[in-house]
């Protein structure tokens, strides 16, 4: 099957776009009343059997003049087309411009209408609000409810009563990460009143290529309980300052483990015999987090130390930091430790789920983005989606010139500074993007060299973001910014502006990967303006440095020897396929890491949803369970002693102690089991008398297997992610990483899962369990 679907599929949207129009007329001739009238005919026609294909055309048209009437804007026909590929399930590629915004109001519109869930999800909370905001009064104009699932202060968060409202909602506009936490969360609720998510139907993710690739390396995880506090990341984080490079560990790429002789030297440091034993695990684990905080995790790149002294992680699709967001399973407090500042609590992982996994749990999802097409094959083999590439309302007048190349990146920045002072003397407002925060410091300082005035644009003042981006089409203008700051945010020319060539990009350094160039370029010439953009490139870009032995570069660097834009080229654009290569395995590898969690996840939500729904564990099930507890213990227990028994029986089964088990002949496993079975049922039938009531008994036992399930499933999901960072170093000795985690990481399955079945056991016989004077249950876990 295709991966891209475009000629074809183009014409066959126009076909569907000739259908839609032909309605226009007859709705346009419709009153205010009448118009809005026709969400419910369409519903109506909906409930009785006819497809949404079927309605569409009348639908988009429907909605078509509502935007006209209530937004002022009517779409153009490759909005039309673009929003039927998003009903049709499609990633479609728009140009920077197009209208993304106003196109999406059409499918959800039409997916609105089933009173399912339609969500439309982008990547920051800005665009999130700002859409809803703006969009919201066409919905709401054809009789359909909209709602934000994020607000403007992130401190301020949501109760469940509020998010249960928003869910309600016809139409939900909201971030990827504010969705993806809410589904873990409403997967940890304790009661079925506390659910606030409806049932997946339709999304649509703006920017995908973004969120479904950029942000998919990182599973959402939800902390919760913080973890007794190591005392080895100090320890570890010597060691690793004690190692040599290629002798005790070997880096390739975004990877690094311990050779056999960093192996045996750690051994030795920490006066252990085999280091992957599991007795020391913790040791190891703690020396892969500081290994990988120091050779793999970069400062400026990947992280900052924000002002209030703190690790800040860096999205790297969009220069912002991203606040309140840490590195899972002890990394960040490894890194913590390597630039010596205060080592925050390390939390309990309590759920967690990669964004691969969790987007295709949805029926119907679709997605947009101005730089989609680049990654079809990946978006294909992942998520099974194909790419269209919509046609642009106006050709594109943007000039993109060639680049230019430098030895050093001293010549590359004296170069960047005279193209944008030469743009900037005509008028000409400049945009100079970068890959680096650091780099947007350096072409800051020259600027004011030059005494120009400019806005800068990164991490450390992301708040102003929209503001600055809006302001940079300004005849005169000087922006410097990260990365693609300012996604999702258009700039408009000023007046004046197109006469000079409109908006001039320049993209100081080979970008991550092609997509963030083509976004760059794609700042400039939007919607038919004129526009030029042009990279200029050194040996000693970041993503060089990363993919190349930059000590064989050296010579071309300081000038000893010369080396042509030719060969230059080569070298930078093989360092950028190499990173792309890197991204799209590194993203396979986080999936492959989940695919484990995802299985057993499904089982355990599914239980926990029979539980919640009123589902319990009838007693014939209880004393099976009951009785494996039992096999289990005695198989362990191959020589029993009376204290050993009566120690089971405390903590298990009832906190008195009778007679009876000093005359049981312990040599004797059936008689043992039966005895031990007999306290089982007279405890069970003591909890039954006591509540008196068999309704409350099956709410007892509910919530007791609830909490066994929850706290088990807690400990494996933590388990699983410090698990991923122990594994991550086993590359040496000949070691298969994923074979490994998902051998150990089944044996931790079979373990929870006898917890789960003791626990259940213990909830139900040693529980405090009363009945108040309002019928009311109270339950004391033991």
């Amino acid at each position: 099957m295709s991966k891209v679907k475009t000629k074809g599929t183009v014409r066959k949207l126009k076909k569907e776009l000739k259908k839609v129009k032909e309605f226009g007329p007859a709705m346009a001739a419709l009153s205010d009343e009448e118009l809005s009238h026709q969400t419910d005919v369409f519903r109506q026609r909906y409930e009785s059997g006819e497809s949404l294909d079927k309605i569409l055309p009348e639908a988009f048209a429907a909605m078509c003049e509502a935007d006209k009437r209530v937004l002022g804007m009517f779409p153009f026909d490759v909005q039309i087309m673009a929003g039927i590929a998003l009903h049709q399930g499609y990633l479609a590629e728009m140009n920077t411009g197009e209208g993304k915004t106003l196109t999406a109001t059409l499918p959800m519109y039409l997916n609105g209408l089933t009173g399912e869930s339609a969500i439309l999800v982008t990547n920051n909370e800005y665009l999130a609000l700002r859409d809803a905001e703006e969009m919201g009064p066409a919905y709401r104009f054809m009789g359909l409810s909209i709602a934000a699932g994020v607000k403007r202060d992130e401190d301020d968060k949501f109760g469940n009563d509020e998010k249960r409202e928003i869910y309600k909602s016809d139409i939900v506009y909201t971030t990827h990460s504010a969705l993806g936490f809410d589904y873990l969360i409403n997967n940890l609720v304790k009661s079925a009143d506390d659910r606030f998510m409806r049932k997946f139907n339709y999304i649509i993710i703006d920017e995908a290529d973004s969120v479904l690739l950029d942000s998919a390396s990182t599973p959402l995880v939800i902390s919760g309980a913080p973890r007794v506090q190591s005392n080895l990341y100090e320890a570890a984080d010597f060691f690793v300052r004690t190692l040599k490079e290629d002798v005790d560990y070997e880096v390739e790429e975004k990877n690094v483990w311990f050779t056999e002789k960093g192996l045996e030297y750690a051994e030795n440091y920490f006066g252990v015999d085999n280091i992957f034993d599991p007795k020391y695990f913790e040791i190891y684990r703690h020396l892969v987090l500081a290994l990988r905080a120091h050779k793999i995790i970069e400062k400026g790149t990947e992280y900052m130390i924000s002002e209030a002294g703190e690790v800040a992680l860096i999205d790297a699709s969009s220069g912002r930091m991203l606040k309140g967001v840490k590195l899972r399973g002890g990394q960040h407090q490894a890194i913590e430790c390597k630039e010596q500042v205060e080592i925050t609590q390390e939390n309990r992982s309590m759920a967690s789920i990669t964004y691969q996994n969790f987007f295709s749990m949805f029926p119907k999802m679709a997605g947009m983005s101005g730089t989609i097409y680049d990654a079809k094959e990946e978006l294909f083999d992942v998520y099974g989606k194909q790419v269209v590439v919509i046609p642009t309302n106006r050709p594109v007048q943007r000039v993109d010139c060639q680049d230019w190349y430098f030895n050093n990146s001293k010549k590359q920045f004296e170069a960047t500074i005279q193209l944008a002072m030469k743009k900037h003397r005509t008028g000409q407002p400049v945009l100079i993007v970068t890959t680096m925060i650091a780099d947007t410091e350096i072409i800051s300082q020259l600027l004011v060299k030059e005494g120009v005035p400019h806005s800068v644009l990164n991490a450390n003042n992301a708040f102003w973001e929209a503001d600055i981006i809006k302001e940079a089409g300004q005849m005169g203008a000087m922006t410097v910014a990260t990365s693609m700051a300012g996604r999702g945010t258009d700039i408009k020319l000023g007046p004046g502006v197109s006469e000079l060539g409109g908006l001039a990009v320049i993209g100081v350094g080979r970008m991550q990967n092609i997509r963030d160039e083509r976004q760059a370029r794609g700042r400039a010439g939007r919607q038919g303006d004129p526009g030029y953009s042009r990279f200029i490139i050194s040996l000693e870009d970041d993503i060089v440095e990363k993919s190349v032995d930059t000590k064989k570069l050296e010579k071309f660097i300081d000038d000893k020897k010369k080396i042509s834009d030719l060969r230059i080229k080569r070298i930078v654009n093989g360092a950028q396929k190499t990173n792309e290569e890197f991204g799209a395995t590194h993203r396979k590898t986080a999936k492959d890491y989940d695919l484990v969690l995802q299985l057993e996840r499904k089982l355990m939500y599914d239980t926990r949803n029979k539980l919640l729904d009123g589902g319990t564990v009838e007693r014939e099930k209880l004393l099976q369970i009951a009785e494996d507890n039992i096999d289990v213990f005695l198989k362990n227990h191959r020589k029993l002693t009376k204290q050993e028994l009566n120690r089971f029986l405390l903590d298990n089964i009832s906190y008195r102690m009778e007679k009876g088990s000093s005359y049981v002949n312990l040599r004797k496993r059936k008689a043992v089991k039966k005895y031990i079975m007999s306290r089982v049922e007279k405890s069970l039938d003591e909890k039954i008398a006591e509540l008196d009531s068999m309704p409350a008994m099956r709410d007892f036992v509910r919530v007791s297997a609830l909490s066994a399930i929850d706290d088990a499933w807690i400990e494996q999901v933590d388990y699983l992610q410090q698990l991923q960072a122990a594994v991550s170093g086993r590359a040496s000795a000949q070691r298969n990483p994923m074979y490994e985690y998902h051998a150990e990481a089944l044996e931790a399955f079979g373990k929870m899962e006898l917890d789960i079945k003791r626990n259940i056991i213990k909830n139900v016989l040693l529980s405090e369990v009363r009945i108040d004077k309002e019928n009311k249950l109270h339950i004391i876990l033991p």
